[in-house]
């Protein structure tokens, strides 16, 4: 058997090359026998047939191929034969952490949940600031108009703006993992195995994106007319006259928002759900562009990938797509060098040290990251002290440059990241395994109870905002503290997270729990449903066959 992911184009195949196949070939079978509903005696003696002893003889060519090792190559762990599950942004919530994180990408889960923190502290620190200059501060590359802040330098101003450079890394986390086990399934030569494989991401994949999102907005505009509130944020939506008339404008509203190609729309009950749409188009790239390049030899797939990410950052504007895509070609690399099957010349280069590349592409990431948000012009960029030639690097297609140096910054960490040790480890600790389980969630709900919780809190520790004097008045210095301290930890920021950190956390842990997990098995319940029959032909077929 002609190998899909073989990486040259030979038409006939060695004896080694053959007696692999087969081996391959009975490995897929009984994996395909034993993942279908089945009764233990209507398959035992199939794969006992099987289980043979010259089956067995066959299948140890499995683990002969040479393996390329080097601090470029991802971490192994008895898992990656056949890898758990790493899910998306949207795709992970509802399972259950195992013990140790010892699973090859345990770290794009952590990676994942730190970046929506990042996320809610930048909506946060952002929100509880009347200043301008403070604002303008947190956006600028060292500070603005002379004024400047510890917390404002390159760098470090990620963990507090961070949260604009966190989206581009959903962007390409999502790539990796959607691509993960499709590509997988190639490699192997699977091609019914990937075709069931992309079936099954394609039914799934919109409903386990917008059901969270359709919950959470019809309960937020639910709580409207139940507690009498309503969102402070500037240019959403008012509360219509009843909750019937909420209802019907909530469903208006999430039809039009969640059809494909309406280009343009937002969320008009949480704005921050821009970037769902964004998920489902990019997952729709990555496997459309795996099932298109199935039948290419692998040094032209990985080129065919690498042109793709580039076509859509240089040539149209989709920078998005462009990480899906680079997210999709870093997990293909990846799973060959696992598997032994990387191009010689990559290979080769992948042998050697270079621990200080890793390091600068880490640091040269933490920059990019930083870019100043105040404007998305690139004569504003070229004000910003340490921009002025970065500036030129700007693409002609893109709209955004911020996006394009966030959408570098992305790809840059995300090849860094799991090579260098003290990083990846941090990534996998408790802390951001946690992070990483309710982090759709977080994302989700932190907009809302900003909005809503969080400008009364605000307001009571002494963060005033102009429009709290019309909305919330009774509010304003309940319970002041002092504004002392760095920009971006003062004091009364600092207490008002007391609040609403672990309310955040909670609400999202609820979340998660009560509507996430659940719509997992809702949507694996229906796939099921819906291929009932099909899986029942394919039994009565392989019965047939070994009959």
């Amino acid at each position: 058997m002609h190998s899909l992911a073989d990486g040259h184009d030979d038409i006939m195949a060695s004896p080694s090359e053959t007696s692999l196949a087969t081996a391959q070939e009975q490995l897929f079978e009984i994996e395909t026998m034993l993942q279908r509903p089945h009764h233990p005696r209507s398959h035992s003696a199939d794969i006992k047939t099987m289980l043979t002893r010259p089956h067995l003889d066959n299948m140890r060519a499995i683990s002969d191929r040479p393996q390329v090792y080097s601090r470029w190559t991802p971490r192994v762990s008895d898992e990656e034969v056949h890898p758990k599950k790493v899910d998306d942004f949207a795709e992970r919530a509802g399972s259950k952490s195992a013990g140790k994180h010892t699973h090859r990408t345990a770290y794009l889960d952590g990676l994942r949940g730190f970046a929506a923190l990042l996320v809610y502290i930048l909506h946060n620190e952002v929100w509880a600031r009347a200043d301008m200059r403070e604002r303008g501060a947190l956006e600028g590359a060292w500070g603005l108009s002379n004024y400047y802040a510890f917390t404002s330098f390159p760098g470090i101003r990620i963990l507090f703006s961070g949260g604009h450079a966190a989206v581009p890394i959903f962007f390409v986390i999502s790539g990796y993992v959607l691509a993960n086990k499709p590509l997988l399934k190639l490699q192997q030569g699977n091609v019914t195995s990937l075709a069931e494989s992309l079936c099954s991401a394609l039914f799934r994949r919109w409903l386990r994106l917008y059901i969270p999102v359709m919950v959470c907005t019809l309960l937020w505009a639910t709580s409207w007319h139940v507690f009498g509130i309503s969102s402070s944020l500037g240019g959403s939506r008012r509360p219509e006259k009843t909750l019937l008339d909420e209802i019907w404008m909530w469903y208006c509203d999430f039809k039009n928002f969640s059809f494909l190609f309406n280009d343009g729309y937002d969320n008009a009950y949480n704005a921050n759900m821009w970037t769902i749409p964004l998920e489902f188009r990019g997952s729709i790239v990555v496997w459309s562009s795996i099932l298109a390049l199935a039948q290419c030899s692998t040094t032209k797939r990985l080129l065919c990938e690498l042109g793709l990410a580039w076509y859509f950052m240089y040539v149209v504007d989709a920078w998005y797509c462009s990480l899906f895509l680079a997210g999709a070609l870093l997990c293909d690399i990846d799973l060959l060098t696992l598997n032994g099957q990387l191009p010689p010349v990559l290979a080769r280069w992948l042998k050697l040290d270079r621990k200080w590349v890793l390091w600068l592409m880490f640091a040269a990431g933490l920059w990019l990251a930083s870019v100043p948000s105040l404007d998305q012009e690139a004569e504003m960029l070229r004000k910003q002290p340490g921009w002025y030639y970065l500036s030129f690097l700007k693409p002609q297609a893109a709209w955004d440059i911020r996006n394009f140096f966030r959408s570098i910054a992305a790809i840059l960490l995300m090849i860094s990241i799991p090579r260098l040790s003290i990083l990846r480890t941090f990534f996998e600790s408790d802390f951001c395994q946690y992070l990483g389980k309710i982090s759709f969630a977080l994302y989700l709900v932190h907009g809302p109870i900003l909005w809503s919780v969080g400008d009364r809190v605000y307001a009571a520790v002494g963060r005033i905002q102009p429009h709290h004097i019309g909305l919330i008045p009774g509010w304003i210095n309940v319970f002041r503290f002092p504004g002392v301290g760095l920009m971006g930890l003062e004091f009364n920021f600092l207490a008002a997270q007391l609040i609403l950190l672990p309310l955040n956390l909670g609400t999202a842990e609820a979340v998660t729990t009560l509507v996430d997990g659940p719509g997992v098995d809702l949507v694996h319940a229906l796939f099921l449903w819906a291929r009932k029959d099909t899986l029942d032909e394919d039994e009565s077929r392989l019965q047939k066959r070994h009959a």
